[in-house]
């Protein structure tokens, strides 16, 4: 496989992958804005720092209320990390890789670029079915796994496509977890209801497992090891990095490229960090420090990736 092509269909699904993820943000804090009551949920600000590129900050009349605050998130093309960019990206790694994805792919990608593009999309988003469109654009993305898993096949192609996928997903559950975290300054024994944290588990469909799960304990630990050790749960730490170690070791036997081994070690050592991990270690460590190393550690790995199959750096 051409390296060209392996990079667009990595990207094709890491951009998928971060339109999903901030949908799912967007849907929960879109909803939970209803609830006065509720003061512990993240703030819009809160979001778009998750899913902005800006250096400098998110000027607060960017996120002043929900229809500014939506947006800037959906909308806004001077937002590089906007979901109409990302989806627009999407669809320009999609284009130069027709021959190497299923029609049904490219015409679900367009579909969900069509939807982000739509003329009226900034008046949908001020009005009072807003939450119609969140849906729509929630459940497409949601549709997308459901066409690629269902119709591309198990080749080189599907390996870069799920390195993208996880890279991304572990990635973005470090980000959106260390957000709401920060509420209670990484502090592990300090005790929080349920309802501090919906939120988080909302945002990564994680809460109804959540709740089947763990049924005794104090939340705090108990939504940590969710997060990050529960192999059950498919936007855990633990579970992306299974599953990138296992498309990199496809991938690697395929191609027997010159640095592979090299890239193997690095990601072996990250896995290992979590894999051998606990929750007193964590505390010893602490978590900011446990989080921050690991994303670290995780963008590096890209980077190598990228320069050892997509000769760039």
């Amino acid at each position: 496989m051409l390296s060209r092509i392996a990079d667009s269909l990595f990207w094709l699904n890491r951009y998928m992958e971060r339109s999903d993820c901030m949908m799912r943000v967007i849907r929960t804090n879109y909803i939970l804005s209803f609830d006065i009551g509720n003061s512990n949920d993240f703030s819009w600000k809160d979001v778009a720092t998750t899913f902005s590129l800006s250096p400098e900050g998110i000027p607060d009349e960017k996120v002043k209320d929900t229809a500014s605050a939506l947006k800037f998130l959906v909308a806004d093309t001077k937002n590089l990390n906007s979901l109409k960019v990302i989806i627009t990206k999407a669809r320009e790694n999609a284009r130069g890789v027709q021959d190497n994805i299923t029609k049904e792919v490219w015409e679900h990608v367009n579909a969900v670029y069509l939807i982000a593009n739509a003329p009226d999309l900034e008046k949908q988003l001020a009005g009072s079915r807003a939450l119609e469109l969140i849906d729509l654009l929630d459940q497409n993305s949601t549709l997308y796994y459901g066409v690629t898993d269902s119709t591309m096949p198990r080749g080189q192609g599907w390996s870069f496509m799920n390195l993208g996928k996880f890279i991304e997903r572990c990635l973005l559950s470090i980000e959106t977890s260390s957000i709401h975290l920060t509420k209670i300054d990484h502090q592990l024994d300090k005790a929080q209801d349920i309802l501090f944290w919906r939120n988080l588990l909302l945002s990564l469909s994680g809460y109804e497992l959540y709740l089947k799960t763990y049924t005794r304990g104090q939340h705090t630990l108990n939504v940590v090891d969710h997060v990050i050790f529960n192999k059950n749960f498919p936007r855990s730490l633990i579970y992306s990095l299974e599953r990138i170690g296992r498309y990199l070791t496809d991938i690697v036997e395929d191609t027997k490229m010159e640095g592979s081994e090299s890239l193997q070690k690095t990601f072996g050592r990250i896995y290992s960090k979590v894999e051998f991990a606990d929750m007193n270690m964590i505390k010893k460590i602490g978590l900011p420090q446990f989080l921050h190393s690991l994303r670290y550690d995780l963008a590096e790995f890209s980077n190598q990736l990228t320069r050892t199959y997509f000769s760039y750096a």
